[in-house]
């Protein structure tokens, strides 16, 4: 077995938090309006989980899935996340924000969101389609700060 390498953060989250106040307050406040929103907790668990896998932020992957844990989703649900697509463990709802959250955080890639925007209107009014959409965005913006200053991951 290979030695297992610590990675060291770039900026601490006291750092961050010292030099960008505001920032984290703004972060602070979306998360809060998009909790509001009435959207349910575990579906957004699902979609900060699965994006931060796609952008490769270990503390915001790990912070999520204690959030997910302790909301109650279940471990073949976040065991086989990554793999959704192949996974009977999801049902049509979040396939669809899954598939949205995917199509956002992969935008440059694949920009031809149609099929993809047509399935998630199936199963979501225009309120939830927009708050499923800041849910997106808000973790995107996390995993940007998070990932790029090296963040320790909270223990599991």
């Amino acid at each position: 077995m290979s030695e297992v390498q610590a990675v060291e953060p770039r900026q601490d989250w006291a750092a961050f938090e010292k030099h960008a106040g505001g920032v984290v307050l703004a972060l602070r406040e979306l998360g809060r309006a998009v909790a509001a929103s009435g959207l349910d907790p575990r579906l957004c668990e699902l979609l900060k989980v699965r994006v931060s896998q796609l952008n490769g932020c270990a503390f915001c992957l790990q912070y999520h899935l204690n959030v997910g844990r302790q909301l109650g989703l279940g471990a073949l649900q976040l065991d086989q996340l990554a793999c959704w697509r192949d996974s009977p463990a999801f049902a049509p709802r979040e396939r669809a924000a899954l598939a949205w959250a995917e199509a956002l955080t992969l935008q440059a890639a694949h920009p031809d969101t149609e099929a993809v925007y047509a399935a998630l209107q199936s199963q979501f009014s225009p309120a939830e389609i927009a708050n499923v959409t800041a849910a997106i965005g808000h973790i995107n913006a996390w995993n940007r700060i998070a990932g790029g200053l090296r963040f320790t991951p909270p223990a599991p």
